[in-house]
């Protein structure tokens, strides 16, 4: 049985921390983990408190993207659904890479060089200086000026990037293989509670999916340009893919049984990274990718090969 995991960074998920921060909160947590949906005034009735309580906790709880509503109809009016959007938070602190290690082959990849694509709307692409051809419209992402993308948006579909496989070419043996990008859900407009399944794939091999919690837009990236509207996606979280002979890891916690003996990468001249939200996906909501001059990380999507010394 599948499950979601929220993997956070105490530098980065304050909100997140100061809404596990209570008592009150995490037995709310708990209750909807163990019994699925409610609406606040069961809540408030099994755990044997008052509906105002109830109702500014889960107002703390869905800002910090722990939790989800959804709005449905009752005898009388409407009625507003609660949902646990993880099974496990797990708190980790992100290594410091610093300098590459000697036996580290590291790739940059820039975000408009997909060598394949096919997306659905709403969607786009805009450079440091401007939006490139039309808006929603996916024959855009065929136009020569995306070589210039600093930002790409689209609700279902992949884009997909082929690395030189630098390792195969200089006869090494790969001992892990990361791929590092800075990545949201995408919503009109923005949304900090708007999950969304991102999920790559490597050599026609899915490695691994995170759950993307928002559409972050709550204040102006760090490199984001100042003509692009506050009201836009404005940053996301960088994120850690990492295929080991153990497994994939994502930023350190295991995620995937798919290792490196099952994408065979010493008989491809090529490694093919597939960024994809999937017409299946459980939480099908969109996906934006931050490349260098956007976000808050001034990178493109970075490969890197670690290999036997």
């Amino acid at each position: 049985m599948s499950r979601n995991f929220l993997v956070v960074d105490p530098e980065e998920d304050l909100d997140v921390l100061k809404g596990l921060a209570s008592a009150i909160r995490v037995k709310i947590l708990k209750l909807l983990h163990i019994e699925g949906p409610l609406n606040g005034n069961d809540i408030a009735e099994r755990l044997s408190l008052p509906q105002s309580t109830v109702s500014t906790n889960l107002q703390i709880l869905e800002n910090a993207g722990l939790i989800r509503t959804e709005t449905q109809k009752a005898r009388k009016g409407n009625q507003k659904i609660c949902h646990s959007t993880f099974d496990e938070v797990l708190v980790m602190f992100k290594e410091d890479i610093g300098q590459l290690r000697s036996n580290t082959i590291e790739v940059a990849m820039p975000l408009g060089l997909y060598t394949s694509c096919d997306v659905s709307a709403p969607c786009g692409l805009c450079s440091t200086e401007g939006i490139i051809g039309l808006l929603d419209v996916p024959d855009t992402f065929l136009d020569p000026e995306r070589m210039k993308t600093g930002l790409i948006w689209f609700t279902r579909g992949y884009v997909e990037y082929q690395f030189p496989n630098n390792a195969k070419l200089a006869q090494n043996t790969i001992e892990s293989m990361e791929f590092s990008l800075e990545l949201s859900s995408e919503v009109p407009g923005t949304s900090a509670d708007w999950p969304s399944d991102i999920t790559l794939s490597v050599n026609g091999t899915e490695i691994g999916t995170w759950l993307s919690t928002g559409d972050f837009g709550d204040k102006r990236g760090v490199y984001t340009p100042d003509w692009w509207k506050l009201k836009g996606s404005q940053y996301g979280k960088l994120k850690s893919w990492r295929v080991t002979e153990n497994g994939t890891f994502i930023d350190g916690m295991k995620i995937s049984p798919v290792s490196l003996a099952d994408l065979d990468l010493a008989n491809h001249h090529s490694i093919r990274l597939r960024i994809a939200v999937k017409e299946d996906a459980k939480h099908p909501g969109g996906i934006n990718i931050f490349g260098r001059g956007f976000g808050n990380y001034d990178q493109d999507i970075l490969l890197r090969l670690h290999v036997a010394g």
